[in-house]
């Protein structure tokens, strides 16, 4: 590592363990001390599906646009992890969106692919033709919707639910079934609408947040309502309108659905879906449910949709920011230099997420980070050259200056820090 890098990483080699499909690295053995107190519980989940929709609601994103190119590679990788579903895009779209759909569908090997199609006869044929493994199906079923997007009534978008939804099931293939905007939708009506889908032999209803507008609480007790309403399996779709994407899908997972639908950064309409990464890593740390997705990929997966859909991903955000999991604070990054659960989840590392972490210097670093980077940059400090060399890093971080390690070795010399002979 070039001593000129202005942080240090530490990397440690996960073992891996053969699952069916994939390769994932082994879980280390839950530690009580995380549970206790507030946090002590038995798990509420015990099935925990993941429904992939960054090719098709992710690349909804203002401003973003995937190539073919683009479509085979994501899903290649997301395929690779074991995602249990992709949702491919929207066959009826264009010749090279269905080309892209049957495309992946052909060369799926561990994930299910999803067409998605609206509740008229183009859609669902175009999105049987592809090829896929599942039709997902949908319809507006909120008034606003209804009166002044479709135009149409209730009793019609029913009954074109029904008849696509048994389009798809006589053609042999798996069939999921939405009502657009459930969440703002009359619960009499939402629970007639999904039990004449079920009824209709649809496989599973997704339960979608479309404007963002859930609550967990609310969210737990409409999904558990349909739950006990239905055979289908359930699904959820939750938006981020308000930053509660992720707390909703979870929530639903709680209230029995089997299934949440997510996209890598939690790209997608507005502000976006629930983020693939924040889902996946809750449900295996938090949780203790076993997806069985390799989630040592997750940083490349986010890094790849970050390139290939332009949005960068914040450096503060959950699990694959940049700041993830780095340090800075004296504090903090002296109780990490000890142990990293001093700081950090303890039950998430970055090896887990195939991250790494960083010892950060600037205007909050305290003598432990200083300390650790003069010794592994060469030099031999004594406690008052840590303390001299500490003061000079924090004012120079505090007049807004990236403090390198170039810049930490010049202050080294001009202190005087002896640096030890170089072995050959």
């Amino acid at each position: 590592m070039s001593h000129g890098q202005f942080y240090i990483r530490y990397a440690i080699l996960g073992q891996v363990l053969q699952c069916p499909t994939i390769q994932r690295a082994r879980r280390d053995p839950r530690r009580i001390e995380f549970f206790q107190g507030t946090l002590d519980s038995t798990s509420e989940i015990t099935e925990a599906r993941i429904f992939d929709t960054t090719l098709r609601d992710g690349e909804q994103s203002p401003r973003t646009s995937f190539s073919y190119d683009d479509k085979r590679e994501i899903a290649a990788v997301l395929d690779d992890m074991g995602t249990h579903v992709i949702e491919a895009g929207f066959p009826v779209n264009s010749d090279a969106e269905f080309e892209a759909v049957r495309d992946i569908a052909e060369s799926a090997q561990n994930s299910e692919v999803c067409g998605l199609a609206r509740v008229v006869e183009e859609d669902v044929e175009a999105a049987l033709d592809s090829g896929v493994d599942l039709v997902h199906v949908f319809v507006s079923t909120s008034d606003v919707q209804l009166q002044d997007s479709m135009h149409a009534t209730r009793e019609e978008a029913k009954q074109a639910a029904v008849e696509s939804v048994e389009r798809v099931t006589e053609a042999g293939v798996e069939c999921m079934f939405s009502p657009m905007d459930a969440t703002r939708t009359d619960e009499s009506f939402l629970i007639e609408v999904v039990q004449a889908a079920d009824a209709a032999g649809a496989d599973w209803v997704n339960i979608p947040d479309t404007c963002g507008v859930a609550t967990p609480r609310r969210f737990y007790d409409m999904v558990e309502k349909v739950v006990d309403a239905i055979d289908a399996r359930v699904d959820v779709h939750t938006h981020d309108d308000f930053g509660l994407a992720a707390a909703n899908a979870l929530s639903g997972f709680e209230a029995g659905a089997s299934q949440s639908q997510v996209s890598v950064n939690g790209i997608g309409e507005r502000a976006g879906n629930a983020a693939y990464e924040e889902v996946v890593m809750a449900l295996e740390s938090l949780y203790d449910v076993e997806t069985h997705i390799d989630t040592t990929r997750i940083t490349e997966l986010s890094r790849l949709v970050e390139d290939r859909s332009s949005i960068p991903v914040p450096a503060n955000k959950p699990v694959v920011g940049q700041n993830a999991f780095s340090h800075e604070s004296g504090i903090h990054a002296a109780g990490v230099i000890e142990n990293s659960d001093t700081f950090e989840p303890g039950v998430m590392t970055p090896e887990m997420v195939g991250a790494e972490r960083e010892l950060v210097l600037g205007k909050h670093t305290g003598q432990h980070s200083v300390r650790e980077r003069l010794v592994d940059a060469g030099f031999d400090p004594t406690e008052e050259e840590v303390r001299e060399v500490t003061r000079r890093v924090k004012d120079y971080g505090a007049e807004k200056k990236r403090v390198t390690m170039d810049v930490l070795e010049k202050f080294a010399r001009e202190v005087g820090v002896t640096e030890e002979e170089v072995r050959v």
